[in-house]
């Protein structure tokens, strides 16, 4: 049985599977649901004469790896319309609103019949994939269509299915690709071994992203008031792994020092835990209004859409993730040019584990480890500055992906 045939049969028991999950996770019904409005938005919203760009991203951390392509092409080619499929509802839900698409939605499910039907409908000029999206029929019918796809901030290992003895046929629908765009050497030259000669080392698209952070305006009446020119530790993203760590080390702080925290999850049960958890004077983001914020040790931020702007205003940063699900974005307060704590799980990640080896992120394994490294950061303001710029600098030379890439696009279209 050829693979591709029985690669089309899982890919609609799976999606049979789904429904049935989706009657019972919340999650799952919005992949389900969602998907069912993509065929009616993109006949509602095309013309047989319009031109089109399409992007793939799995979710939040892919789109934003595309963003700076997208930003591109929408300034190049303002004629184009643009289209931007998610795959996980996690990225198409916060989303689904962006300006930078014309046209937002879920991406069909990977079978023959539902590939066709979006490609019919869409008819791409070019096809853009971010990272891991590798879709086998979507590939097959690009291909057999004369319409170049390209994978951009690709990375990869010798551990993913493409290098291994039994990944043909994934090896093969990864060869449909017109040109691959990779983060480090490592990446091409795996894909060198098995046969792929056409990429480019681009790095990644993210660092121009987060380099543009520096030039929009980062200041927070709130954080000025808070701060109130004392250091600052600001945790994002955090988890309860990492909320136990922080939580003990602010309880028994004797250093003259601010903190905020940044929770992964704001959910009034989990804020609660952690504020009736702080012994210093504490204040909620969500109920701060005009308070004398001087007068308070820690800011709990239980709203989403700030943390970036807040990191600009620290000192130290711990980013969260490293203990638990995953390590979130160090990037962000890295262009900061400051010192960042990390979890010991940040194997992966390419920019946490450059950043470690040469010393600008420092991870951390217990409580101790923890408060020893803060109160030795704290008490040396050189040092903060010294590691702070090992990781602006890697930023700054590291960017220029998206401009890359861009070139490379205006030769194909």
């Amino acid at each position: 049985m050829p693979l591709r045939f029985l690669y089309n049969i899982l890919i609609n028991i799976a999606w049979l599977v789904l429904k049935v999950v989706a009657l019972f996770n919340a999650k799952i019904k919005l992949f389900v649901q969602g998907r069912k409005l993509t065929f009616p938005t993109l006949e509602d919203r095309f013309d047989s004469e319009d031109r089109t760009i399409w992007m793939h991203v799995a979710s939040l951390g892919e789109f934003e790896q595309g963003l700076p392509i997208l930003e591109r092409l929408r300034s190049k080619y303002p004629e184009h319309k643009l289209v931007l499929s998610f795959f996980s509802p996690s990225g198409y839900e916060v989303k689904k609103n962006t300006s930078i698409a014309d046209v937002v939605v879920y991406l069909p499910m990977d079978s023959n019949s539902k590939v066709q039907h979006f490609l019919d409908l869409v008819d791409p000029e070019l096809a853009i994939f971010v990272k891991y999206e590798v879709w086998p029929n979507y590939l097959y019918h690009l291909k057999k269509r004369n319409i170049p796809a390209i994978l951009v901030s690709a990375i990869f290992s010798g551990r993913q299915i493409y290098f291994k003895p039994y990944g043909r046929f994934m090896r093969k629908s990864l060869g449909k690709f017109d040109h691959y765009f990779v983060q480090d050497k490592n990446s091409k030259k795996l894909l060198e071994s098995i046969g792929f000669t056409t990429s480019s080392i681009s790095g990644d698209t993210r660092l121009d992203r987060v380099s543009e952070i520096l030039e929009r305006n980062n200041q927070l009446d709130f954080m000025d008031r808070f701060k109130n020119n004392q250091l600052c530790l600001v945790a994002g993203s955090t988890w309860p792994e990492d909320e136990e760590i922080l939580i003990s080390y602010i309880n028994n702080s004797k250093e003259k020092v601010k903190f905020v925290i940044a929770p992964h999850e704001i959910k009034p049960a989990h804020i609660e835990k952690i504020t009736s958890s702080l012994q210093k004077r504490t204040v909620l983001y969500s109920t701060m209004g005009n308070q004398n914020l001087k007068e308070f040790d820690v800011l709990v931020v239980d709203t989403i859409g700030l943390l970036t702007k807040i990191y600009s205003y620290a000192n130290i940063a711990y980013v969260g993730g490293g203990f638990a699900t995953g390590l979130h974005n160090t990037m962000e307060p890295a262009v900061f040019g400051i010192p960042i704590i990390i979890g010991p799980k940040f194997e992966g990640f390419k920019e946490a584990e450059d950043l470690v080896n040469e010393g600008g992120i420092l991870p951390i394994s217990s409580k101790d480890s923890f408060g020893d490294l803060v109160s030795d950061l704290l008490n040396n303001p050189v040092t903060i500055k010294n590691i702070g710029a090992i990781n602006s600098n890697y930023i700054n030379s590291n960017r220029g992906a998206a401009d890359l890439i861009m070139e490379h696009i205006s030769k194909i279209m």
